[in-house]
């Protein structure tokens, strides 16, 4: 009976009271009951499958708090998936990530909710125009972004996040016996990780089309308003908005950083879905925009999440051929110690301001 909070049934309000809790600033009470009810179904298929979700930091807010099993960026999320003893993985995020989990759990069904959720960074590159950077370039070791396709990644010595891209980068450097390193594709993480070290950088010019539209006058309004805001960027953009930014570092660093912190506000220069996530769980924080949103992250929803288990559908595969070339570029990454503290790019503690050789 609609007898509970907003029309729903006592039993879905109290089911649910605790993600609504979370998620309450970002959902309007007219939402929610369908939100809940579609909440409740997917958890409960959840155990009929066997199945867990990866939801990416970039998740809308009922996705991230309401049915995510593991929650996270990219690599820790297919990291948690090669752990779970769960038989299928549904992936909350983009198709690449969908198929790195796939690389790490080959004998795990591997799920995406719509197969249109792509990726304008990965798009920018592929495993032939590897191969020919590798020819253009012999003996140099190519580090890879784990934001790129299977096939790139089986045409790569070594991967990285935005978290240990600098960490790599010096290690791939020393084990090849070389001055520099191939980064691709992503031309603003690589020009902020070479103002980092001493290692030259060969780069790509992919960006991801979220943070390439972060401006410094974005920062210059956000200050002029909030002049007491701490002000966070993503290494994905451009280095006169790290540089004018109070703390620049990766998804995790950004998120320690406001958790160890706890400012009063904060304005975090990323997808918009993050600053609504890690508000659900620092309430004492005030997130302010500027945000850009991911149209393919935004594709995933809690109806075709829903009607991916219910119908089992949309399955991502990789060739055996390719899983394995890349499988080791992941592994080798993995079994690196991971840094101490995730990569932070404050531009003021950069060691020098160096132009990348762009291919």
């Amino acid at each position: 009976m609609a007898d509970g909070a907003f029309g729903m049934s006592k039993e879905l309000a109290r089911e649910t009271a605790p993600v609504w809790a979370k998620v309450k600033d970002h959902v309007t009470p007219m939402e929610w009951p369908a939100q809940a009810a579609l909440i409740s179904e997917i958890n409960a298929l959840k155990k009929t499958r066997d199945a867990v979700i990866l939801a990416h930091n970039y998740m809308t807010p009922e996705i991230f708090h309401g049915v995510g099993d593991y929650v996270g960026d990219s690599l820790g999320l297919a990291k948690e998936a090669a752990r779970s003893k769960a038989k299928v993985i549904v992936q909350a995020g983009v198709h690449f990530m969908a198929e790195t989990s796939k690389i790490l759990s080959p004998d795990k069904t591997v799920l995406i909710p719509d197969l249109k959720a792509g990726c304008s960074l990965a798009a920018s590159i592929t495993g032939a125009d590897v191969r020919l950077i590798k020819q253009r370039y012999p003996g140099l070791p190519v580090v890879t972004y784990v934001n790129t396709t299977a096939d790139v990644k089986a045409e790569t010595d070594i991967c990285c996040t935005s978290a240990n891209a600098v960490q790599v980068v010096e290690w791939a450097a020393k084990e090849w016996g070389v001055d520099r390193v191939i980064l691709i594709p992503d031309e603003f993480l690589a020009k902020n990780v070479a103002a980092q070290t001493n290692v030259g950088i060969i780069a790509w010019k992919g960006r991801c089309e979220v943070h390439e539209r972060f401006t410094v006058a974005d920062i210059a309004e956000m200050r002029a308003a909030y002049p007491d805001a701490e002000i966070l960027a993503h290494p994905e953009c451009p280095e006169d908005v790290i540089a004018a930014s109070d703390f620049a570092g990766s998804t995790a660093a950004m998120i320690d950083h406001v958790t160890a912190r706890k400012p009063k506000r904060v304005v975090m220069i990323t997808e918009c879905s993050m600053a609504s996530n890690v508000a659900g769980d620092l309430p004492g924080v005030q997130f302010i925009g500027p945000c850009n949103l991911c149209p393919y992250m935004k594709r995933i929803t809690l109806e075709n999440i829903r009607d991916c288990l219910l119908h089992m559908q949309f399955e991502v595969t990789v060739p055996e051929d390719i899983a394995e070339r890349a499988r080791l570029a992941v592994q080798r990454m993995v079994d690196l110690p991971p840094p101490a503290v995730p990569a932070r790019y404050d531009m003021i503690k950069a060691r020098h301001h160096v132009a990348v050789e762009l291919i």
